[in-house]
């Protein structure tokens, strides 16, 4: 392998690892705050893309981004309103089941309001064919603003969790929600920011990475799948393992294409899950139970 082709596959897994890390930080987000599993985490990147792709029709891009991504925030409020908020004490079973019919039905409603057209936002800066040379491979410049969003959202949610009292509210309700109850913490708000936080971060991700990866109305499946492989590996609740561990899957999926078909590249994800859940129940980077959002 050349070097040049090394850094292609190189860049490529970081730029797709950067993606699955910001799909894994909300489901870390929402299950330190609530220990539920939300399988509808795909589905807001797609909403994300597709609303922005919709409102761009009507106004520049970065106004259709922000618009996007705050409607995203809305429904991700709604979602947690309307279906978990008035649940008391609900199983594990009961909450995925719940998070899967809300995947669904979110994915049917996209099919039926955009139909099932591949679509994509343009590209930030020059086109398809503009490339950066990075020792002798060639980088598109929306590669670096999908990593350095994701760099940023990272940075924006260690700081939002250690620096502001809303953030230190959402750590107390994840290290001992009784007594954060006590303490006079709304602990059912905190719950539906854990949403809309999630939502938002899923929303700006989906529309960064809609120029490179294009967007459709069922890719949220396939990223929850990648996502929730991520923050397993990571250590389910780990954010910073997160991180670590999609860059690693990314880097994984990467190199893998020169030695197996593209078809397969999701069967890896699978079984590196599967391989885990064997081996390592906590994932790589966490340890034997969920340490709520110590670290962020």
């Amino acid at each position: 392998m050349t070097l040049e082709l090394f850094i292609q596959y190189l860049v490529a897994g970081i730029t797709y690892g950067s993606i699955y890390a910001i799909v894994a930080i909300g489901f870390n987000i929402i299950y330190n705050t609530t220990g539920i599993i939300n399988f509808a985490q795909g589905e807001f990147v797609m909403l994300g893309g597709m609303l922005s792709i919709t409102l761009l029709q009507f106004m520049p891009i970065t106004v259709a981004i922000a618009l996007a991504v705050g409607l995203t925030m809305c429904i991700g409020a709604v979602i947690e309103i309307v279906f978990i908020r008035w649940l008391k004490n609900p199983s594990v079973l009961r909450m995925i089941i719940i998070t899967i019919g809300i995947s669904i039905l979110i994915r049917e409603a996209a099919l039926h309001v955009w139909g099932d057209n591949v679509r994509a936002l343009p590209y930030f800066i020059g086109n398809e064919i503009t490339s950066i040379p990075v020792l002798g491979a060639r980088v598109s410049p929306q590669v670096l603003w999908v990593i350095g969003t994701c760099s940023l959202m990272v940075l924006f949610l260690s700081l939002f969790f250690k620096m502001t009292s809303i953030g230190r509210e959402m750590r107390a309700c994840a290290a001992n929600r009784t007594a954060a109850i006590l303490c006079g913490i709304d602990t059912r708000n905190m719950v539906t920011l854990s949403f809309i936080l999630s939502a938002g971060i899923g929303a700006l991700a989906g529309a960064v990475m809609s120029p490179i990866t294009y967007t459709q109305y069922d890719i949220g499946t396939g990223l929850a799948i990648k996502g929730f492989t991520v923050a397993i590996l990571g250590g389910l609740g780990n954010s910073p393992g997160a991180v670590a561990a999609g860059l690693l899957l990314g880097v994984i999926e990467a190199f893998s294409v020169s030695m197996v078909p593209l078809a397969f590249q999701d069967a890896i994800a699978i079984a590196i899950l599967l391989v885990i859940l064997f081996v390592r129940p906590h994932g790589l980077f966490g340890s034997s139970a969920a340490a709520g959002l110590k670290e962020f």
